[in-house]
């Protein structure tokens, strides 16, 4: 019988929290370039998701309506 080496993926757990999902890893890169929403993200869950700083959801959300985004919040 072979046996086979055991990965370990590191996992972290948020609760509670708020993402963006973009259409694309552009759009996401675009988002954290702009300087107002860039200091209410406060982490990159994969190259389309973006993960929000706590009680900011409002706030970006205005902001990319502002900006000309048609965000769809659920």
């Amino acid at each position: 019988m072979i046996e086979k080496a055991q990965t370990r993926i590191p996992v972290k757990l948020h609760r509670n929290v708020a993402l963006v999902q973009t259409e694309d890893a552009l759009l996401a890169e675009e988002l954290l370039a702009h300087k107002k929403l860039a200091a209410d993200i406060v982490g990159r869950l994969s190259d389309r998701v973006l993960l929000i700083r706590p009680g900011r959801v409002d706030a970006v959300v205005q902001e990319l309506r502002r900006m000309g985004h048609t965000p769809s919040v659920l």
